[in-house]
């Protein structure tokens, strides 16, 4: 059994895992103050981190003291207000009597809530724990095109910039010595007897200078051996290998008619910010078509989207039907992962509802993965709601919810993406 102990630096100072575990250690409350985050700021901000305060109660840690032994006696002097068993008020707050809404203490000196900041993945990865997309498919697009270079072990030619030195080099050597062992071996041998034949008393003067013609010949050939040869060259080798590309598209569809006002546009806005943020943890690549609709319904850029100005009534069907012909022409279902959102303060004709509901079930239910419709109103539901009620009993890809104000919009974005929603709602 072999153990690892990781010893690389922490960036900037800081000691990953005991923030890790002072994460994991106090989860809950900053899980709450993530929560109360979304509320307090807009959404378009959720793609940076967050500064969260934690109650100094919770991250006290219990001590133990010794306390006083033995038997006391304590006498209190009397009084002329209390009898026993009255229950004593507590002292008014006032000027030295502490009128914040913290505990006082009792030596003078308080301790403030601490207070740390989290990155922008650690933010996202608090604020979508515990939620998954339902009915998520990675569909294949355009293999051939999606190229990607893979390191591919080494070959014998190629680019000087691609040269592994280090494997060059254990070429050479390995080259070198496989021509010049046996050499030097042999040259060992006759240095040895050269040197035998000179410790005689009358050498042989004949065999002494065989063996250094020898030697000389041998010393020359193991000179001749190159260094490095173009033999030894090793460069590193890529190859390029198609790779599966997932891809998305979000469908944004909003009434604009007279009675959504700013307000209204601005909690849809922050609803569908939410949920990009969401697409873009599970694909890399997300198109977004904006669709905005009164009477007539027309594919629009953001700013147009939000903050156009329009009159008029409402009906929903012209939406629906552009987002089908969109769709269609543009993102064939079986390569594009297809999800909408639509929003709308309920107001529709009660002739168009029933239409909005054939449209869903026979065209869009079919190849959207998913289907969220939020209603931002507080009056009573309209047709339109009660339509949109009849198809979710049957489709598990449609979810309908209520918002009233801004406050709804993060715990209603976390009921229509809950992890085993579906199961749920079939059980």
């Amino acid at each position: 059994m072999a153990n690892f102990i990781d010893r690389r630096l922490n960036g900037k100072n800081k000691s990953t895992l005991n923030r890790q575990r002072f994460i994991r250690r106090y989860k809950k409350q900053i899980k709450e103050a993530v929560s109360d985050a979304v509320n307090k700021r807009s959404v378009t901000d959720t793609s940076s981190g967050e500064s969260i305060s934690i109650p100094q109660r919770d991250i006290s840690e219990p001590i133990f003291h010794q306390g006083k032994g033995g038997d006391r006696e304590q006498i209190h002097p009397g009084n002329d207000q209390f009898s026993t068993g009255d229950k004593v008020k507590r002292p008014q707050g006032g000027q030295g009597g502490g009128a914040g809404e913290g505990d006082a203490s009792d030596t003078g000196e308080g301790e403030d809530d601490f207070v740390f900041s989290i990155s922008k993945d650690e933010y996202l990865d608090l604020l979508f724990e515990d939620l998954e997309l339902p009915n998520l498919q990675q569909n294949q697009l355009d293999k051939l095109i999606q190229m990607k270079t893979h390191r591919a072990g080494f070959c014998s030619d190629g680019m000087p910039s691609n040269i592994d030195i280090v494997r060059s080099l254990q070429g050479s050597l390995a080259r070198r010595v496989a021509m010049s062992a046996g050499k030097k071996r042999r040259l060992k041998e006759l240095n040895e007897q050269l040197a035998n034949l000179l410790e005689e008393s009358e050498p042989d003067r004949a065999a002494v200078t065989l063996i250094e013609k020898e030697i000389a010949l041998l010393e020359q050939q193991i000179k001749a051996v190159p260094f490095i040869d173009n033999y030894d060259l090793r460069f590193r080798n890529y190859e390029k290998q198609p790779h599966p590309t997932s891809k998305a598209v979000m469908f944004c569809i909003m009434d604009v008619s007279g009675s959504m006002d700013q307000a209204t546009k601005d909690m849809a806005k922050r609803f569908y910010i939410l949920l990009y943020q969401f697409l873009t943890r599970s694909y890399k690549d997300i198109e977004v078509v904006y669709i905005r609709h009164h009477t007539q319904a027309k594919e629009v850029d953001e700013q147009e989207f939000f903050y156009s100005q329009e009159t008029g009534g409402t009906i929903v069907s012209s939406a629906l039907k552009l987002m089908n012909e969109i769709i269609k022409e543009r993102y064939n279902s079986s390569q594009w992962n297809i999800y909408a959102a639509q929003a709308s303060d309920g107001d529709n004709w009660a002739d168009d509802s029933p239409q909005c509901s054939q449209i869903l079930r026979n065209k869009l239910l079919d190849d959207v993965r998913y289907y969220a419709y939020i209603e931002i109103t507080t009056r009573a539901h309209q047709s339109l709601w009660r339509e949109y009620q009849s198809i979710c009993q049957t489709y598990d890809n449609f979810a309908i919810q209520h918002i009233k104000s801004v406050e709804d919009i993060y715990p209603i974005f976390r009921e229509l993406f809950k992890k085993n929603r579906q199961h749920q709602g079939a059980a």
